[in-house]
């Protein structure tokens, strides 16, 4: 999730909001920053031609209905063609990956190991990828990694993924079966790639070590993730693993590595900016392809019944799939093309509005691993070059915001709780934890949209049919269940449940940064003290009104028996 705010708003130098800005309608975001990569850090990259996707309709005055249609029916076929165009330049990337080869090589820096042992087992049948966080097969460096071990040992390459559904009201089909059609591309692109992919079923403790030890793999490479829950799985896997077989992790999700960026737990954007600027000259590369493997496994992957084991799965599935994204890299790709042709010249001045067409829309197939950010950046840089301003703040809140929030989650344990504020936010919510609330809400109210508000309720209704919502709604969203809930705790908790059991790019850090900043004022500053938030930072209705057309996204959204 990210927060949106304009450089014009009162609340103008909010500096954590949810980092997803960029990637979709659901992030929260941020204000407009000056964020320039080093022109060195991008190779040069062939003229496209260029192709106009929908106008976006600027005008201060409502357009005619014969304007809508036709805006609209310009959307649907720029929206048409991106999957088409995303396919042409698969091609132009490949040509592009050849020539910037020898800059792409892989940076040692991105990994670091997990055991003792460094050195690949003799006598092993092959090198195996633990598919994690990131779910894709190029542009992945953990994969990348992986394969240039497998080739210097001749041996073959095996990715595997292992399946576990807590028990869990954020167990939901919505999430479950985006990651598995997903998955299921990555099988079908490992298939032609002579790659076996395992779908192991159990949690990574239980299931992979065994199936390292029966397969007779000599190294195991992962990817990384900064939460508690993917933290224990590693640690689970490597108690277990044998003690002469080399554990990597790979840092695939972000550009520059979590652990390299910065050692420690940083105060906010302005602490941790300059520090990810300096590295990005070295990190900031174009990948090396995934080929097809040279060497064949004598054990092949079972195969997998995709649809039967969807519907296997125990989990909530009255939080349905959405219409709008499709999962895959083939679709994140689409969309990121259909960003770059439609939608980019306007998110430097019309990104805070909920009513424009001016987002990414990115965040679920970054969330899932289904798209590298690094990709996206590289994309937006090379075909973008006509918006220095959008790029500017789409680049502040893909790389800067977006890593923040990483490195939060991963040098804060409490990242998820009220005891993981700073001090002063901590004690002027528990200041005004007795503050009177002219309304409370119940969180099955709150889930429902039974609120007095029509604009939030209509910002969670959006939410539960199409698992997202706009950044700068997201702000307003979580301050507001600050202000209608019994205590900061109660509202916090509520608050990351609907977050992460409806939105799309739930259950990932740019959510617990989003509602943390909100609520708890993480990456923020002390403001004026008022009643409940104390110096926490406040939004209200009729600030809203005066950033965009309240009455129209209300009138798209608002349940229609309120």
């Amino acid at each position: 999730m990210l927060f949106c705010i304009n450089r014009s708003s009162s609340f103008v130098s909010a500096p954590g909001r949810f980092l997803k800005l960029v990637v979709h309608s659901d992030q929260w975001s941020s204000p407009l920053l000056s964020f320039i990569f080093p022109s060195g850090s991008i190779m040069p990259a062939k003229k496209r031609r260029a192709t106009s996707a929908a106008a976006a309709a600027a005008a201060d005055e409502e357009p005619s209905a014969k304007q809508q249609k036709l805006a609209s029916t310009k959307e649907d076929r720029a929206e048409d063609r991106a999957e088409d165009r995303a396919e042409d330049r698969a091609e132009d990337r490949a040509e592009d990956r050849a020539e910037d080869r020898a800059e792409g090589l892989f940076n040692r820096k991105r990994l670091r190991f997990i055991s003792d042992t460094e050195k690949i087992k003799q006598g092993s049948e092959g090198v195996l990828y633990w598919m994690s966080r990131d779910q894709r097969v190029q542009d992945n460096w953990a994969l990348i990694h992986a394969q240039q071990l497998a080739l210097e040992e001749k041996l073959p390459l095996h990715v595997c993924f292992c399946l576990f559904v807590p028990k869990s009201e954020l167990s939901t089909l919505r999430h479950y079966s985006f990651m598995l059609k997903g998955l299921e591309e990555v099988a079908q692109e490992c298939k032609k790639l002579n790659i076996q992919f395992h779908l192991l079923r159990g949690s990574a403790g239980e299931v992979l070590p065994g199936f390292v030890s029966d397969h007779s793999l000599g190294a195991v490479v992962t990817d990384f993730s900064p939460l508690r829950e993917p933290l224990q799985w590693l640690e689970d896997v490597k108690k277990k693993l044998s003690k002469d077989i080399p554990f990597i992790q790979v840092d695939a999700h972000n550009i520059v590595p979590c652990w390299v960026a910065s050692p420690k737990l940083e105060y906010g954007a302005r602490t941790i900016r300059g520090k990810i600027n300096n590295l990005l000259p070295e990190f900031l590369s174009d990948f090396p392809l995934i080929e097809k493997h040279p060497y064949t496994a004598i054990r092949t992957a079972k195969h997998v019944d995709w649809d039967k084991t969807l519907a296997s799965l125990q989990v909530d599935r009255s939080v349905g799939e959405t219409e709008w994204a499709k999962p895959g890299t083939k679709a994140g790709m689409a969309m990121l093309q259909s960003f770059i042709d439609a939608r980019l010249k306007l998110f430097g001045t019309h990104r805070n509005d909920p009513n424009a067409a001016a987002l990414s829309q990115l965040s679920p197939w970054i969330r899932f691993g289904h798209l590298s950010a690094q990709r996206a950046a590289l994309q937006v840089k090379r075909h973008g070059k006509s918006t220095s301003q959008s790029i500017a703040s789409f680049l502040e809140e893909l790389v800067v915001r977006r890593e923040l929030t990483d490195n939060f989650c991963f040098y804060n344990k409490k990242y998820d709780s009220v005891e993981g504020a700073y001090e002063w936010a901590q004690k002027t919510l528990k200041d005004h934890a007795k503050d009177k609330r002219s309304y409370l809400y119940t969180r099955e109210q709150l889930e429902n949209a039974k609120t007095h508000d029509k604009l939030w309720n209509a910002a969670q209704y959006q939410m539960i049919i199409e698992g997202k919502m706009h950044g700068f709604l997201r702000m307003y969203w979580a301050k507001k269940i600050l202000e209608w809930t019994s205590s900061p705790e109660e509202a916090l908790s509520i608050a990351l449940y609907l977050n992460d059991r409806h939105e799309l790019d739930g259950q990932d850090p740019n959510g617990f940064v989003g509602c943390m900043w909100s609520i708890c004022g993480i990456h923020d500053q002390g403001w004026a003290e008022r009643p409940v938030f104390g110096k926490i930072r406040y939004m209200n209705y009729k600030g809203c009104t005066r950033k965009f057309d309240v009455a129209k996204f209300e009138k798209k959204y608002c349940p229609k028996n309120l």
